[in-house]
């Protein structure tokens, strides 16, 4: 079973609003739409994540964003755009976890000494 507890959902949010907002919430200014929005952003940037973590390939994890892009977001299909967004978040969620996964470890060899 994957680990969610320490993943930060602001640093996952920030990710996809940075690299893959495939339905534009940036550019709202309804703070309802756009709650609602990232609430949804969420729950895929969060499995994103535990696939990655159970050592999904980050093309993987791309091939599942796009999928959610085009199939349940209805925006396809999948075009260099798409999937580019798809493949730069995939490679911003890996390398905040990596960030993480040493964060800890470093924690841990401060606790041993």
């Amino acid at each position: 079973m994957t680990d969610h507890s320490t993943i930060e959902m602001n640093v996952l949010r920030q990710i996809g609003w940075d690299h893959w907002d495939p339905v534009g919430i940036r550019q709202t200014d309804d703070p309802a739409w756009r709650t609602a929005a990232a609430d949804e952003y969420d729950s895929y940037l969060l499995h994103a994540a535990g696939i990655i973590l159970q050592s999904a390939s980050q093309e993987a994890v791309a091939a599942y964003l796009d999928d959610i892009t085009v199939i349940n977001m209805g925006l396809g299909p999948v075009n260099g755009a798409i999937h580019g967004a798809s493949v730069r978040t995939a490679d911003a969620i890996a390398a905040y976890l990596r960030t993480r996964s040493n964060d800890a470890r470093s924690s841990d060899t401060r606790d041993i000494r």
